[in-house]
């Protein structure tokens, strides 16, 4: 540094020398001087005095040097001497202290830095640095670590520098404990970082420089990284978007602050290959601080790592607002399409004759897992979609805009509708051929499934089916017990009504049965081909009275009604439930319109119902003018024990039944309702096709002859199996007073039993479905095994279906639900011994 004085280090580290010793051992010599004195001759005095004399002179100069370091021992002048050589000769200052300060060593680059010309100018470290406040809190950290021996280093700026060194110096000041023959000492280092802070200065004014040119640039610059923070915006940029450059400095601006989701979309969609670099130019908006849209185009470039993450990105982007400065001169009409483009929610993009995807919009983004941009339009969908045949034909040109529904690819349960028009081919035959717009029916797929799968229906359907075989059980010893007394007592016989009343009771507890198992779709159905129209026909004269004469029925039959196949009892029941529900909505009077009409499956499409597929349907509506149902209701109303009735005025059962029971046919009901308006029901019945074979038996059935009055007697040998004493009793009573002989068997073991006992020689097993250790279908199988022709009778609370699915495909057997009559009974058994 200029000013600095030349001087050689000073080195006190060897120095064991102190003047306690030398006045120790100068008091030894003239001790025994004095004793020799008194007890040599005389002659020899002067010349022993003069002896002891010259030695205590040498001995007291010799000790004086040793304890100054001019003399040494061996030992202690072996030392490194290379070491010595290096710290002395060190660029960066050293100066080792003990105790208070004490400075042992100091090499020549610190006496330079201290511009101490001699050994007593030399200061220590905390005396060396003084000045503002900050630079004493740093030295005051450094002896604070010094007095703890402990490490520290801190970085200091001086003004004036040290020694005229300048108007400003940057020195770096390290303490770090040290060892000298077992004692503590502190070893400090100053750096002089005076140039190399002045190059790190200069370095960041020409960044500043950079930067501000950046800032105030005429177009915006922007960097988001692969989880959408934005790690960098300009001046230009946040001055369009309205943002604070200062709330950004500090974090937190994401890129769905600044870009509307359709914009989000396309910039995170972009997907390349390790070591790519992509460019892509995209018309999207931006999103203002207040939320109000941007038009803007960006040159967005992405480089991609080598594990195929996306870096940050360098984004230009310019202005298209019309007026601003920064825009790029794009006409208002490309503008505005470039944002209609991607701000519609239907999915659009532009395929080649392969299926590979050139353009597309945010909205087409969106479709894919993760935003990932598909490669061709193949890769979109779901493989089995039908989607190469359609699209093979729009490239030959026959194909039009018919829908096509499709699984979307990855993720399972999503849907779309594709829609494909052609492109008239160019001169350029690897461009642009086909046109695919898309809408996701994810959603609407979700809703259909939730409604068909909702949890109380299912819980409510669990409920229904485990009390129904054993509530239908004692139903069926009411309804036996009463028959067999109605046999034996005159209608003139005083007890007669109130058997009657007995059995009626029963009839109308069966019904609530079957009410439960409706909406849990497991009721018994015998479903006939019905013509609706003759139906709403003979159900006429009943609505009347339903509805009162406060409520006019307004009855309109559309014309040549397709046939349907529906359990009769169970669609009088849906109209006349809905009849009944919309009087209740009607309380001071209204109109009650019911109406039909055959909808096709062109027509089905442009009726907005996305969970009804297309197909020829029976269309029943039944209409009132009543008070409406809440929006907040509309979405309950066929769940079990859900009503808006006062209690003890409903159960809650009635539209579940209905849309159990459509449900269960195959249709699909679906209801509309305005608050002071009304509600409207429509309920798709699927069209009935009759299959050959049901064409010939019809033909059969008119050409047959008229049959006799039936015979319920008969002879064989029945196997009865029931775990119910009194329904397996009443019911074998029953079968012997008709002349079969019946063996009763109270499980499926005991039958197994009976069976093998009688060497398979039984007409006919009747046996209950659900039952102890073994179940009727798995007697079935054991009875097959020993005799195959085995013909079964199976009687239960539960649907057939409920259990067919646990028998082998093409089991042949007959059923009968509970509670049955005696006649139902006779007449099944004698069918199937047939």
């Amino acid at each position: 540094m200029s000013g600095s004085t030349a001087t050689t280090a000073i080195d006190r580290s060897d120095k064991p020398g102190h003047i306690g010793v030398i006045l120790l051992v100068a008091g030894l010599l003239v001790g025994a001087a004095i004793a020799l004195g008194f007890i040599a001759n005389e002659w020899a005095q002067p010349l022993i005095l003069g002896l002891l004399a010259l030695l205590s002179v040498i001995g007291v100069f010799g000790l004086f040097a040793f304890a100054i370091g001019l003399v040494q021992f061996s030992g202690r002048a072996a030392r490194n001497d290379l070491t010595k050589t290096l710290v002395d000769s060190a660029e960066d200052g050293v100066v080792v202290t003990e105790g208070e300060n004490r400075i042992v060593y100091a090499n020549e680059a610190y006496l330079a830095l201290a511009g101490a010309r001699s050994a007593g100018d030399i200061r220590p470290v905390e005396r060396l640095f003084t000045g503002r406040a900050e630079v004493s809190e740093a030295i005051y950290r450094l002896a604070t670590a010094a007095r703890e021996g402990r490490r520290l280093v801190e970085e200091i700026r001086l003004e004036p520098a040290l020694n005229d060194g300048g108007t400003v110096g940057w020195y770096r000041v390290r303490v770090a404990p040290v060892r000298r023959d077992g004692r503590p000492a502190m070893q400090w280092t100053v750096s002089d970082v005076t140039p190399e802070r002045e190059r790190q200065e200069n370095a960041f004014q020409e960044l500043q420089h950079a930067i501000d040119y950046l800032d105030h640039a005429p177009a915006g610059f922007l960097s988001i990284d692969a989880d959408g923070e934005v790690s960098y915006l300009n001046a230009t940029l946040s001055g369009w978007l309205d943002y604070d450059l200062a709330r950004f400095g500090s974090g937190g601006l994401h890129l769905d602050d600044i870009a509307t989701a359709n914009a989000g979309a396309l910039i995170q969609a972009i997907r390349g290959q390790a070591g790519d670099v992509r460019i892509e130019v995209l018309d999207v908006d931006l999103k203002r601080r207040n939320g109000q849209p941007l038009p803007v185009r960006l040159h967005h470039q992405v480089a991609f790592g080598s594990d195929g993450r996306a870096g940050p990105s360098r984004t230009l982007v310019l202005n298209r607002a019309a007026g601003e400065a920064g825009s790029d001169g794009s006409s208002e009409a490309e503008v505005r399409f470039a944002r209609f483009f991607h701000s519609t929610p239907m999915a659009i993009a532009t395929v080649d004759r392969n299926g590979a995807v050139l353009r597309s919009n945010a909205a087409f983004a969106r479709l894919t897992q993760q935003g990932a941009q598909p490669a061709t339009i193949q890769d979109l969908v779901a493989p089995g979609s039908g989607l190469a045949a359609a699209l093979a034909a729009v490239m030959e040109g026959s194909g039009d805009a018919v829908p096509l529904d499709v699984s979307l690819a990855g993720e399972e349960g999503r849907s779309a509708r594709l829609y494909l028009t052609p492109v008239a081919a160019t001169e350029d035959a690897d461009g642009e051929r086909a046109i695919v717009y898309a809408l996701e029916t994810t959603a609407e797929r979700k809703l259909k499934d939730n409604i068909d799968q909702a949890q109380k229906m299912q819980a409510v359907g669990q409920l229904a089916g485990g009390i129904a075989h054993d509530f239908n059980n004692v139903l069926q010893v009411i309804i036996n017990a009463s028959e067999f007394l109605l046999a034996s007592h005159r209608p003139t016989d005083p007890s007669f009504p109130d058997i009657m009343q007995i059995k009626q009771n029963a009839y109308r507890a069966a019904a609530l049965v079957r009410q439960l198992l409706a909406f849990s779709r497991r009721q018994t159905l015998r479903p006939q081909v019905l013509e609706l129209g003759d139906v709403l026909s003979d159900l006429s004269l009943m609505l009347k009275r339903v509805v009162a004469d406060k409520v006019a029925l307004d009855v309109r039959q559309g014309r040549d009604l397709w046939p349907v196949k529906a359990d009769l009892g169970q669609l009088e029941q849906v109209i006349v439930n809905l009849a009944v529900n919309a009087r209740d909505a009607m309380p001071d009077g209204g109109k009650l319109a019911v109406r039909t009409r055959n909808v096709s499956a062109e027509e089905c499409a442009g009726l907005g119902q996305q969970a009804l597929p297309p197909a020829d349907y029976v269309l029943l509506e039944v209409e009132d003018s009543g008070t409406g149902i809440p929006a907040e209701h509309l979405d309950k109303i066929f769940e079990p024990f859900f009503t808006t009735k006062e209690v003890g005025k409903g159960t809650g059962l009635g539209l579940s039944m209905v849309y159990g029971i459509v449900k269960q046919t195959g249709g699909f009901v679906f209801v509309d309702s305005t608050i002071g308006q009304g509600t409207t029901f429509r309920i798709f019945l699927p069209r009935h096709v009759p299959t050959e074979e049901e064409i010939a038996a019809d033909i059969a059935a008119k050409e047959a002859p008229k049959k006799a009055a039936a015979d319920h007697t008969g002879a064989g040998i029945i196997l009865l199996v029931e775990d119910e004493d009194a329904v397996r009793a009443l019911n074998a009573r029953m079968l012997v007073s008709r002349g079969y002989t019946v063996h009763e068997a109270a499980s499926g073991v005991e039958a197994l039993d009976i069976f093998l006992k009688h060497d398979g020689k039984i007409d006919l097993v009747v046996s209950d479905v659900v039952m102890p250790e073994m179940d009727g279908p798995t007697l079935l199988g054991e009875l097959r095994q020993r005799n195959p022709a085995t013909r079964v009778v199976f009687v239960s609370g539960y649907a057939e279906e409920a259990f067919r699915k646990n028998l082998p495909e093409g089991e042949d057997f007959h059923f009968l639900p509970k509670p049955f009559t005696m006649k139902q009974l006779v007449e099944t058994v004698k069918a199937a011994m047939a």
